[in-house]
């Protein structure tokens, strides 16, 4: 179960990068530090797959780049995680600094694990709502299925749990295998 640490004062970047390197996730998410475990290897071995058909549509044609855990995403100065997948298309590539993400990156993928699950479902898609990630999907490796939200509105619309193949909705012509994922 990930690890809170309620601030007396808002956290930041500059707190974050004093955070030790110690194999653990940390993040900071409305100012507020969490801890979680090290990935698993079938949680590595989803992301990777789901990675490698996004990098073989976005990066290997110039219209994007895909980064996976750990690359820091710094959101807002009080909101910096670690997303498993990082989409960033070519036309916000000035987000991408030598040392992180900064800024609203095109797609954010997280993958369910048992120490996870609540934050990704809750407190992370409410997070990625708003600061307006244009889409978010959450992968239930147990289940063998995506959700994909989409933004509209200001506010996610759910577009469905999918088991055999995903269209990236907020980029054309870019979809995902999930047969070749599980």
């Amino acid at each position: 179960m990930p690890q809170s640490s309620p601030a007396t004062t808002k956290l930041g970047y500059k707190h974050y990068v004093c955070y030790p390197d110690d194999g653990r996730r940390h993040e900071i998410i409305d100012g507020d530090h969490y801890v979680n475990p090290a990935l698993n290897t079938n949680h590595q071995r989803y992301s990777r797959r789901i990675q490698f058909q996004l990098y073989d549509q976005l990066e290997e044609t110039g219209k994007g780049e895909v980064f996976n855990a750990p690359t820091d995403l710094q959101l807002t100065d009080h909101d910096i995680v670690q997303p498993d997948l990082i989409v960033v298309m070519h036309e916000r590539r000035l987000i991408i600094t030598p040392t992180k993400v900064k800024g609203t990156p095109d797609l954010i993928v997280e993958i369910l694990s048992p120490s996870t699950k609540k934050n990704d479902c809750v407190l992370k898609k409410e997070l990625y709502e708003r600061v307006g990630v244009p889409e978010y999907w959450i992968v239930d490796p147990d289940e063998h299925v995506v959700e994909r939200f989409v933004l509209r509105d200001g506010k996610y619309a759910f577009e469905g749990s999918h088991a055999k193949q995903l269209m990236v909705a907020t980029i054309k012509n870019v979809r995902v295998d999930l047969t070749r994922v599980w």
